[in-house]
């Protein structure tokens, strides 16, 4: 069995509160865009332009398929929140699994 140090045990302490701490989170990939309908006369098309939107899109997976919803303005300022905690509770998972794989690699001498 690997012996984590007081420095590893110390960060996954670190970790786990900050997962513990983290509200709601939606997953997937928001996209804010800002287009131009081509049609003659808009402001979209003048100079300078001034682009339809914004319009926020959510994509995520769902059982191995692609789904994508749009989003009005105000739902995206309901659930930006919960987009940017999916976003912390990803990155500190990782940071988790970096720790973990020093740690495996250390005592297996896998590096």
């Amino acid at each position: 069995m690997p012996r984590p140090t007081a420095k590893d045990r110390a960060a996954q302490a670190r970790i786990a509160a900050a997962l513990a701490s983290a509200g709601f989170a939606l997953p997937g990939t928001i996209l804010e865009r800002r287009i131009r309908c081509g049609k003659s006369g808009c402001r979209c098309s003048g100079d300078p332009s001034q682009l339809h939107g914004p319009y926020y899109q959510w994509t995520r997976k769902v059982n191995g398929k692609t789904v994508t919803r749009l989003l009005s303005a105000a739902q995206m300022a309901r659930y930006r929140s919960w987009f940017e905690n999916a976003r912390q509770v990803r990155s500190l998972t990782g940071e988790l699994e970096a720790l973990s794989l020093d740690i495996a690699e250390s005592a297996e001498d896998w590096g």
